[in-house]
């Protein structure tokens, strides 16, 4: 059916609509004979293979998956596996559980702008739960959500108001506003401890900084939590005990996006200073600085993987780098074995142990997708450094790849998966990969990157008619 008409925008400046979001889940190899996809049908629910949703307005959206090695067509739009449409309030963050995921139950968190939390199961329809119906924990919109790691059962919610909650879905909402009592505190934070007899959620309380916490994510290893909150600090917390253990600063303005690079050792942060900045976790300091957006930066991310084809051919064609950084590429990159499509050796993680070269990207609300290179040098120093007192790095690439400002940025082993708050998902082949000839029409030189977006696209389901489907590629 068509989607609903807009709200109409509020007064003042922001945007009318939740940003848009992206939640992928994997199930295993794709079991749809010779497709490389499983069904695009309510029945293809248990099959193998992808599972990604999104919001956008007041709507939900779910599709098989089309980022699997293999995968040469794009995604049915008529054809979704599930769709739902929400009256009085909007989606505005979401999470499978990949712990539990299998053909037989995909969990699903759904956070809202007015505040409540829902838990749903795309494959048993009867299981379904509200939290916060009556919005007695929290008035305010959810900002972000997950599952913790490895675990079946408790989720973290944060909200505009500053505060982060811990909940259990087999424990029931309390009938009345919660009670706490003050477990720690300490700069900028407080946890508190739910005051109730009988198990009931919330189970805990953060108030973390000042203003809307905007986004949290955990460490690879579980054991310690970022945040970024709106009054521009990175609060590093070890999880079981609640103490803090790292602090930073933005140059200024809000910071509203975090992620963790694969060994755990940095932490990479982007906001409204137009910035992203590289925090050593082991080191508790600024080492790095990365610019080349023109606005706010939404969406940091880690590329977990590489490859020695990619190295060689960057090294080899890339003429602003130089003979030592290209010796110093050479030496660190793991010998991956084995050889990939196109005749390159496969992507593979990065080390957990000695030197890396770390790559990380970035998208913003001034529609740019940046990628960058930290050669992982220990420079910088202070809370805040000053500009020149720490390295700026210069992208890799920068370019514009949509109309609207992006507000997702996914790296996966054989693409790479971006969105915008038009509504448009694409998925980017990454360098050195095979085409058909068919997928080959269009692209861009060897040299460039990101190309044009593969035939996997997901051709987006924009809000306003009329504008073109991939975005624009400059």
């Amino acid at each position: 059916g068509s989607a609903p008409s807009p709200p109409p925008a509020g007064p003042g400046p922001g945007p009318a609509l939740p940003a848009v979001r992206l939640s992928l889940v994997r199930l295993g190899e794709p079991d749809a004979a010779g497709t490389g996809e499983p069904p695009a049908t309510p029945a293809g629910l248990g099959a193998g293979g992808d599972r990604v949703c999104f919001n956008l307005g007041r709507e939900l959206y779910f599709y098989p998956g089309c980022c699997r090695r293999g995968s040469q067509r794009s995604i049915d739009l008529n054809k979704p596996i599930d769709k739902r449409i929400y009256k009085g309030t909007q989606p505005t963050c979401h999470d499978f559980n990949q712990f539990t995921a299998a053909t037989e139950t995909i969990s699903l968190l759904v956070g809202f702008s007015a505040g409540q939390v829902q838990y749903l199961d795309l494959i048993k329809k009867d299981t379904s739960k509200l939290f916060n119906e009556e919005r007695l924990i929290d008035k305010t919109k959810v900002t972000y959500l997950k599952w913790l790691p490895e675990s079946e059962s408790l989720f973290l919610a944060s909200h505009a108001s500053g505060h982060l909650y811990l909940y259990n879905v087999s424990h029931p909402c309390a009938s009345a506003p919660p009670q706490y009592s003050l477990l720690k505190q300490g700069e900028g934070f407080a946890v508190y401890a739910a005051k109730s007899k009988a198990p009931r959620n919330p189970l805990a309380k953060w108030a973390v900084g000042e203003g809307p916490l905007n986004e949290f994510a955990f460490s690879p290893d579980g054991r310690h939590l970022a945040c970024v909150s709106q009054d521009g600090c990175l609060r590093v917390f070890h999880f079981d005990s609640m103490l803090l253990r790292g602090l930073m600063k933005s140059y200024f303005g809000g910071l509203l996006c975090v992620c963790w690079s694969p060994d755990g050792r940095y932490v990479v942060t982007g906001g409204e200073d137009d910035l992203v900045t590289v925090w050593s976790f082991t080191e508790g300091r600024v080492v790095a600085r990365g610019h080349g957006h023109k606005s706010w930066v939404n969406a940091v991310a880690f590329d977990p993987y590489t490859t020695r084809a990619e190295e060689a051919a960057a090294a080899s064609g890339d003429g602003e780098r130089s003979g030592e950084e290209e010796e110093e590429e050479e030496e660190e990159q793991p010998d991956a074995g084995g050889t990939g499509s196109g005749g390159g050796a496969p992507l593979s993680p990065l080390p957990k142990a000695g030197p890396i070269t770390y790559r990380f990207g970035s998208a913003g609300q001034d529609t740019q997708f940046c990628l960058r290179l930290d050669p992982a040098k220990v420079l910088g120093t202070a809370l805040c450094p000053r500009i020149h007192e720490v390295p700026l790095l210069e992208p890799l690439v920068c370019k514009k790849i949509a109309q609207e400002r992006l507000t997702v940025l996914l790296f996966l082993e054989d693409c790479i998966i971006t969105a915008c708050q038009e509504g448009l998902i694409c998925t980017w082949a990454r360098p050195g990969k095979a085409f058909t000839d068919e997928e080959a029409e269009g692209q861009t030189g060897e040299g460039s990157w990101p190309r044009s977006p593969s035939k996997s696209v997901v051709e987006g389901i924009s809000s306003q008619p009329g504008n073109s489907p991939s975005g624009t590629v400059v």
